[in-house]
């Protein structure tokens, strides 16, 4: 029987590999209200109020026109910092019965070779897209988040295997948004709340860039997982425009 070691606490969920941009039939999304974990990590030193709608802070950025406001806090309540999220730690540490001992590695540093993730697109039925563009689609990402298995057996020092098994990635403007593709997650890792882990960090981690408006796809089946990270569809009626050429 395996020990299982949370290195970081997370509620177990349902994990659903999907591929984000390949469905006409997907759904915008946008966070409504990220948790107030996730949210605390937008401002280290600072905490600030909009007073204006979602849609205003993506047209105007944030100071643009009279209708936007910040309000600072008063001066005297103390100000909770927090650390800031480190590009690569353990999430989880299993040992197996024979002393193995397997960690699951988050790493928002964009480490990640790309036949190593045509593999794992492979795995959960994706189709295969030309490894020249999968390569430029890292290469033009803002954030590559990726969960990477790393067994370590007894009397093997040095000789650790390291597999690709999650991946996230998020394009930006670098300054006010970003938008969240090819979420996957090896079906032999699935359960185990990975899914949720991996776009709970990749936000944390763009909410420190001081990026706040957080957009993605989501196929309809994995609407309701979203919906509990925080995503709502369509705020204030905004709604996702697409355009396909016709031949």
């Amino acid at each position: 029987m395996r020990t299982l070691t949370p290195v970081a606490s997370y509620p177990l969920c349902p994990i659903v590999s999907f591929e984000l941009c390949r469905q006409a039939s997907n759904k915008l999304f946008f966070p409504c209200n990220i948790s107030e974990k996730l949210a605390k990590a937008s401002r280290v030193h600072k905490t600030y109020q909009l007073k204006a709608g979602f849609w205003e802070s993506i047209k105007s950025g944030i100071l643009n026109n009279n209708t936007t406001q910040v309000v600072e806090p008063p001066s005297a309540l103390p100000e909770e910092e927090e650390e800031p999220l480190p590009k690569e730690f353990v999430l989880i540490e299993k040992t197996e019965p024979d002393g193995t001992v397997e960690e699951i590695l988050f790493s928002s540093g964009g480490d990640i070779d790309v036949y190593d993730l045509q593999t794992l697109c492979d795995k959960v039925g994706w189709p295969r897209r030309p490894l020249s563009k999968l390569a430029a689609a890292l290469k033009n990402s803002y954030m590559v988040a990726t969960l990477h298995s790393v067994r370590k057996s007894p009397g093997s020092e040095g000789n650790d295997q390291k597999k690709l098994i999650g991946m996230a990635r998020a394009t930006s403007d670098h300054a006010f948004n970003a938008t969240i593709w090819d979420v996957l997650v090896d079906p032999g890792y699935q359960g185990q709340g990975l899914g949720k882990a991996l776009v709970e960090k990749l936000i944390r981690a763009l909410l420190q860039r001081d990026i706040g408006n957080i957009s993605l796809f989501a196929d309809s089946q994995v609407v309701e997982f979203y919906q509990n990270l925080g995503f709502e569809p369509d705020p204030e009626g905004i709604k996702g425009m697409f355009w396909y050429p016709k031949y």
